[in-house]
C-alpha cells in the first residue's frame, strides 16, 4: 500500500480535536479582523420574548391535542400524568445544562457547537447528522398529522380540496399527502422571508396553543 493512502496516526487524532472555546471579545475581535477591520458583525434580531416562545413553541406540536387524550384513554390511564412530570424534570435538567453550556460558550451552534467544543469534531459530525434527521422528521410528522385535522374540520376526507386529498400509490401500499407537503412548503417559504418573521409567527402560533391549553385545563 501506497504511503498515501495510508491513514495515519495524525488522521486518527484530526477525529478528535476539539474546537478552542474563545469569549465573546475575543471572537468579536476575530470577526472585525476577518471582515477588514470593519467590526460589522451580524445584527441581532430575536429578543428574550422571541426565544422563549421559539422553546416554548418547540414542546408544543399538533400532537399534543389527540395524541395525549389517545395514550390516557387506551393505554396509560392516570399513570399519564406522572409519566409527563417525570418527562417535565428531565427536560428541565436538560435546560439547565444547556443553559450552563450557553454561559460558558456564548455562540451559536446548539448541541454541534458544544459537543465540538467538549467532545471532539467526529461525535459532533454525527450530532449535526442527527439533529437534521430528527428536524425532518419532525416536521414531516407534524405536517401528517395536522392534515387528517384539516380534513376533520372540514367535513371529512371527501370535503377536502382536489389538491389537498391523498392520493395512493398502487404497488408501493402508501399514500402521498400534498396537505402535508404544502404545509412544509410555507413554513420553508416562511423561514427564507427572515428569522424576524418566522419568529413573530412562532410567537402568535404559540400564544394560541398556550391559551387552547389553559382554556381546556
Amino acid at each position: 500500500m501506497q504511503q498515501g493512502n495510508r491513514l495515519s496516526w495524525s488522521d486518527l487524532q484530526s477525529l478528535a480535536r476539539r474546537k478552542p472555546a474563545a469569549s465573546s471579545t475575543d471572537r468579536a475581535a476575530g470577526e472585525a479582523a476577518a471582515d477588514g477591520g470593519n467590526g460589522r458583525r451580524l445584527a441581532k434580531a430575536l429578543s428574550v420574548p422571541h426565544l422563549t416562545a421559539i422553546g416554548v413553541g418547540s414542546t408544543i406540536g399538533a400532537g399534543i391535542y389527540v395524541l395525549v387524550g389517545t395514550v390516557a384513554r387506551e393505554h396509560a390511564g392516570p399513570a399519564l400524568t406522572v409519566s409527563f412530570l417525570i418527562a417535565g424534570i428531565a427536560a428541565a435538567l436538560s435546560a439547565l445544562c444547556y443553559a450552563e453550556l450557553s454561559c460558558r460558550f456564548p455562540s451559536a451552534g446548539s448541541a454541534y457547537h458544544y459537543s465540538y467544543i467538549c467532545i471532539g469534531e467526529s461525535v459532533a459530525w454525527l450530532i449535526g447528522w442527527a439533529l437534521i434527521l430528527e428536524y425532518t422528521i419532525g416536521g414531516s410528522t407534524v405536517a401528517r398529522g395536522i392534515s387528517p385535522n384539516l380534513a376533520l374540520f372540514l367535513g371529512g376526507q371527501d370535503k377536502l380540496p382536489f389538491f389537498l386529498a391523498q392520493v395512493h400509490i398502487k404497488g408501493l401500499d402508501t399514500a402521498v399527502d400534498p396537505c402535508a407537503a404544502i404545509l412544509v412548503l410555507i413554513v420553508t417559504a416562511l423561514l427564507c422571508l427572515g428569522i424576524k418573521e418566522s419568529s413573530l409567527v412562532e410567537g402568535i402560533i404559540t400564544i394560541a396553543n398556550v391559551a387552547v391549553m389553559l382554556f381546556i385545563i
